[in-house]
């Protein structure tokens, strides 16, 4: 796995932030 050139969003990048949405959303209809 190489980040020579960060340009956008990698797979892995996306799956994180989708993850982290979903957290943060569950969450809030928590509270």
């Amino acid at each position: 796995m190489k980040f020579s050139n960060k340009k956008g969003f990698t797979l892995v990048e996306l799956l994180v932030v989708i993850s982290l949405i979903v957290v943060f959303s569950s969450i809030m209809t928590t509270i």
